[in-house]
């Protein structure tokens, strides 16, 4: 069984790693649907200007044909005009294979050539099949959660977050 920390302390640590490297054209750009929660929380802590971007990665997973690729359908895109030359942290809730990673860089270049693209993301579970690994990580999990479970981040309708483990 895999304890967490609690969400705020989660935010607060990736807030915390964040801070030093945020620079004025910094964007936040949340993946959707988690991501994007979080990314509101980090924009809110950090006090940045520009509003936090989001993305929907749907249509650029490679592995849409096994049903995994279209859970956020329907989301819509929300980045800057012109992302060439911008300092983007891509924010997720948690980061396992690296395809999710992998398919939002490709619907951000569809956008333009940022001068930076950093990961930032609350937890860690291993388990990576792409070589992609996170710039900041609030939480790593010390073994590698079976990919017969899940860690899923929700929002209850007080706008709490919380991190549910599920069977596959």
């Amino acid at each position: 069984m895999h304890t967490l920390p609690s969400i705020t302390e989660l935010i607060d640590q990736l807030t915390a790693q964040i801070r030093p490297h945020v620079r004025p054209d910094t964007v936040l750009v949340g993946i959707h649907t988690g991501g994007v929660w979080v990314a509101e929380a980090l924009h809110a802590r950090l006090g940045l200007l520009t509003p936090p971007a989001s993305i929907d990665v749907s249509f650029h997973r490679d592995d849409h044909h096994l049903g995994s690729g279209l859970k956020a359908a329907g989301q819509v895109s929300h980045l800057p005009d012109d992302v060439a030359g911008a300092h983007l942290i891509l924010v997720d809730d948690v980061l396992y294979t690296g395809r999710t990673i992998r398919a939002a860089l490709n619907e951000i270049f569809d956008y333009g050539r940022p001068a930076r693209v950093d990961l930032a993301v609350l937890v860690d579970r291993g388990g990576r099949e792409l070589p992609i690994a996170a710039t900041w990580c609030a939480y790593t999990l010390q073994q590698p959660l079976p990919a017969s479970q899940s860690f899923n981040l929700q929002r209850d309708t007080n706008g709490e977050l919380n991190f549910s483990l599920s069977e596959k």
